[in-house]
């Protein structure tokens, strides 16, 4: 079953230009990750610093096996450098039958 990741980032104020830059890196080798269907972006109308990184994944299983490559010193990318606190990260991966 689809696995839908949130991450919800704070970006520094002093790090708005680099942004994209920053993101795009990290999110490339998220991209790359098997199992990753795709992911994007999505900036706070109301705060340019709030983004909110949505996930598809196949399964839970690669999902979980991304997050703890990204706790290697291989996995770590430049994103943290820019954050004005730690992310938020949140994954739904179970739904509710509606009746529609």
């Amino acid at each position: 079953m689809t696995t839908i990741v949130h991450l919800e980032i704070q970006i520094h104020p002093d790090h708005l230009a680099d942004a994209a830059e920053h993101l795009s890196a990290t999110l490339a080798a998220t991209r790359a990750w098997p199992g990753n269907e795709g992911l994007e972006a999505l900036v706070d109308d109301a705060d340019p610093g709030h983004v909110l990184v949505v996930e598809r994944w196949a399964t839970t299983a690669d999902h979980d096996a991304y997050a703890a490559w990204r706790t290697t010193p291989e996995g770590q990318g430049r994103l943290g450098e820019i954050l004005a606190a730690p992310p938020v990260k949140t994954v739904y991966s179970e739904r509710l039958p509606l009746a529609l």
